[in-house]
């Protein structure tokens, strides 16, 4: 059943991305509309959706909340997008759920893409768990992303920045607008007695501005939180401070209005809140793996643009000054590997060059080629595999310093399957088999 649902959801690659709501709610209404059976708050933003989502659902379930979570993209295997309450959606469900999918779409007569049967399937899955609320991360822009027609009355607005300008508009003032659509229309908004509430973050002062009108014009509100001072977490970078901020407030902010199934009001808790982010890692962002003897062996981070790679940097100056890195670096054709490889440079002693067997990625020559401009040298080149991994770490020895591995979130993927089995901080991925690797 699994292998007969995933062929299906395989198969719709071949539409890409295609922005609207359309056939997600036809279908939504012939499975008898899902998406209604419980709360959710929406995560939208360029970037810092994954991880304020993963920070967010954490605090729910430590507050005693049935908590769903769907995140993009995934690093091994699709069971990672759909959880709840920290678990996987189990492979019988995976697999009877992509069917159930493809039943309603040829009874509907449309041909929904890749992501929005994967929205779909999580819509069925934490209505059968019966969940108290999804916390759902967009997975482009907002007002035409499947994940709209959940219609929560709480959205976190995580940044924005120029991504998608073909589908999304050519200034950040257009994409802002993108994004806060997910809230819908006034009417929509309004028809519950209460409207809906931004809450808004990584934004210059004149976008917060047009954010105020916006929600303004919409019957809706905005918040600004503080960034906490008083927040420890596993990702390093400040970042995840402002990812983990948001999240806090969210949380707040869901609480003043959820009942429990006996009708009680729960009462936010800041300090278990700041307890659950202290143990919260989300995998393969600014992660450090630590062995057996509490010594960090790897860093791992999916940058895979420059804006990504500056925040990478920022981090690397901030918790190991004046040290370099060896550097296992791999990525995909378009990016801007030149910008990236310069940003970093300052933080590496030794290149590692490598790529995964993703077509997209980036030939070693080329890879070479790109470093030689910036006149610094490749200590090695390979495939990557964990015997490439093995080889790396032996030219190391036994540094302090842990290896870094960052470049593309494909390769992070690669490496988490690799090193699962060694160390605790990847023991969520145990059990777990790579399926397709388009990350949409």
């Amino acid at each position: 059943m699994l292998q007969d649902g995933l062929e299906y959801l395989n198969s719709r690659l071949i539409f890409g991305m295609m922005p609207g709501l359309a056939s997600t709610r036809k279908l939504c209404e012939v499975l008898g509309n899902p998406q209604k059976k419980f709360k959710t708050i929406h995560v939208v933003g360029t970037n810092g959706k994954g991880s304020t989502s993963y920070y967010l659902s954490g605090i729910l379930q430590a507050h005693g909340v049935k908590t769903g979570l769907y995140t993009s993209p995934h690093l091994v295997n699709l069971r990672e997008r759909i959880r709840v309450n920290d678990v996987p959606i189990d492979e019988d469900s995976l697999g009877r759920l992509l069917l159930k999918v493809k039943a309603a779409a040829e009874e509907a007569q449309v041909e929904p893409t890749f992501f929005e049967v994967l929205t779909i399937v999580a819509f069925l899955y934490y209505a059968e768990q019966n969940i108290d609320v999804a916390v759902l991360e967009a997975g482009m822009g907002g007002r035409l992303d499947s994940t709209a027609v959940a219609d929560g009355e709480l959205i976190v607005l995580t940044s924005i920045g120029l991504e998608h300008t073909e589908v999304l508009g050519s200034t950040e003032s257009a994409i802002l607008k993108e994004k806060m659509g997910v809230a819908g229309s006034a009417q929509s908004i309004l028809s519950n007695g209460r409207g809906k509430t931004f809450v808004l973050g990584g934004l210059s002062d004149a976008l917060i501005a047009e954010a105020n009108v916006y929600a303004t014009s919409h019957g809706c509100s905005c918040v600004v939180p503080e960034i906490r001072n008083d927040v420890e977490l596993p990702n390093l970078g400040q970042h995840y401070v402002e990812n983990a901020s948001l999240s806090l407030k969210a949380a707040e902010l869901f609480f003043a209005t959820f009942r429990d199934s006996a009708g009680a009001f729960r009462t936010f808790d800041d300090a278990l809140a700041l307890k659950t982010l202290s143990t919260r890692s989300w995998a393969g962002r600014m992660q450090k793996l630590i062995d057996a003897n509490g010594v960090t062996k790897f860093v791992l981070d999916g940058a895979h643009n420059s804006h990504a790679v500056r925040r990478l940097v920022e981090a690397l100056d901030k918790y190991y000054p004046g040290q370099k890195f060896h550097c296992v670096f791999g990525a995909l054709r378009d990016k801007d590997v030149g910008e990236m490889l310069k940003l970093m440079a300052p933080h590496v002693s030794h290149w590692h060059i490598t790529r995964t067997p993703y077509p997209r990625f980036r030939e070693l020559e080329d890879l070479q080629a790109e470093l030689e401009k910036l006149g610094l040298h490749v200590a090695s080149a390979g495939e990557f595999s964990r015997e490439y991994l093995n080889q790396v770490c032996a030219s190391v020895g036994e540094s302090a310093t842990p290896i870094l591995i960052t470049g593309s979130l494909y390769m992070i993927g690669a490496t988490v399957q690799a090193l699962k089995d060694d160390f605790d901080g990847l023991a969520f991925f145990r059990g777990m088999e790579p399926t397709t690797n388009e990350h949409r």
